[in-house]
């Protein structure tokens, strides 16, 4: 179910207010120039400038994915969110609902909450005391012969936020896209049935690597790169991707084996009621998604050396193991695997033009026993060692766009959806500029 808890929030000054006007307008240039099928100019990835006209152009316009409500369980739960030079305050309030405030004490600008996650009831800058309600109303900031101001005039200011099927966007814009409420109901109906409502944090894992932000969309839209990850080839079928036409021989029998699997997925998806069809529209509205229940190689129910479950406790209302992974892709930070025993979801915060959280989070069933039900360490392995590896090739990249001898390269074919996402990218920082 969507849920929006909002006021209008005001953004403020424009961040690119502050850029030399010819960074500007070479930004401009280079997007106008940008060859179809090539990897952007280097200054994309490198150029601070470049860095925040993203941070306005594409993190301060578009719904951007947060967490999840199994990170706030309860009423006065908080998660802290920061990208660029913003930082959030994502809590669930005594309702159910979720508010977005800035992180930016109206007194002298002081960080609020500074821990990444807890529990509060009321907001307490550290500084000196001023303090807010959960809606970001100011309702204490006084001090002996001082109250002469309206506290009104002081409340946090808002972001959006809204809830989908357990997941948690906010949006800095004043006022948002208007088609994820399009998307939203595209993806609902994939992600009802594992119902994130009755899960639980099992694992949270933060890596901060060292590339720029688009870098590592790119290189989770793509499986070109797979063979550097041998433990999640166990599971996933590198073929993925590709077509009839382009199969390497080296991978034609895992494709005649994919084929078989694909087919054996969508028989029990139809036996349950359940949606596979593949959605693709990364680069064709603003909200941009492809989603897709697809099957798992070996026994296919989940991530691991042999195909296995890694919970024993199924999610939702499922009622078979064997359901591969639904693979859901949401520009311009995130990306999703529900499977039938857990779900894991990925978000990439841009910190600097060379630097980048990515956050997974592990979620299973919240009746389910670390222990008993499942092995935190078996769960997590495959993600872990393939989130350090992707970690190293985003890094490697990041080293060659610094250099003066980088040029654009072309994407292969396999490699569409990477070109679908730079599109995507494109097309939203022309609008910005327009």
């Amino acid at each position: 179910m969507a849920r929006a808890v909002n006021l209008t929030p005001k953004t403020g000054r424009r961040l690119t207010d502050s850029l030399p006007q010819d960074r500007v307008a070479d930004h401009v240039r280079l997007l106008a120039e940008r060859p179809t099928g090539f990897s952007l100019a280097a200054p994309f990835y490198t150029d601070p400038a470049f860095f925040t006209a993203d941070m306005e152009g594409v993190f301060g316009r578009h719904w951007v994915f947060a967490g999840s409500i199994a990170e706030l369980p309860d009423a006065g739960d908080y998660i802290t969110v920061e990208y660029g030079p913003y930082s959030l305050i994502v809590l669930r309030t005594d309702d159910g609902g979720i508010n977005a405030l800035h992180n930016v004490c109206r007194h002298r600008g002081a960080r609020v909450l500074t821990a990444p996650s807890g529990t509060t009831g009321n907001l307490v800058c550290q500084y000196h005391s001023w303090t807010y309600s959960p809606e970001g109303e100011l309702i204490h900031a006084s001090a002996p012969g001082e109250a002469d101001f309206a506290p009104g005039c002081f409340n946090l200011k808002r972001a959006h936020a809204r809830e989908v099927s357990g997941l948690i966007f906010v949006c800095l814009a004043d006022e948002p896209p208007e088609d994820f409420d399009e998307v939203s109901a595209v993806f609902e109906p994939y992600l009802a049935p594992h119902d994130l409502s009755r899960t639980k944090v099992a694992f949270q894992q933060e890596l901060v690597e060292e590339g720029n932000w688009k870098l590592v969309m790119e290189n989770n839209r793509e499986c070109y790169h797979c063979d550097g990850h041998p433990e999640l080839a166990c599971s996933l079928f590198p073929t993925w991707g590709l077509t009839d036409g382009i199969v390497p021989p080296h991978l034609a029998d895992v494709w005649e084996r994919n084929l078989s699997a694909e087919l054996s997925l969508q028989q029990r998806c139809a036996r349950y009621g359940l949606p596979y069809e593949v959605v693709e529209e990364l680069d064709t509205r603003i909200a941009g998604i492809r989603i897709s229940r697809e099957p798992l190689d070996g026994e296919g129910e989940s991530f691991s050396e042999s195909g296995r479950r890694l919970s024993k406790k199924l999610l939702g209302d499922l009622r078979d193991f064997r359901l591969g992974r639904c693979s859901m892709h949401l520009q311009p930070n995130s990306w999703f695997h529900f499977l039938s025993d857990h779900v894991i979801t990925f978000s990439a915060f841009p910190l600097e033009a060379g630097r980048t959280l990515v956050r997974t989070t592990w979620l299973v069933a919240d009746d389910a026993v670390e222990g008993v039900d499942y092995d935190l360490e078996t769960l997590t392995h495959t993600w872990k060692q393939t989130n350090l590896q992707d970690k190293a090739f985003v890094e490697l990249c990041q080293q060659g766009t610094s250099s003066p001898a980088y040029e654009p390269g072309p994407y292969m074919k396999s490699e569409y959806q990477v070109e679908a996402f730079i599109s995507w990218y494109v097309q939203r920082m022309q609008e910005h500029y327009a």
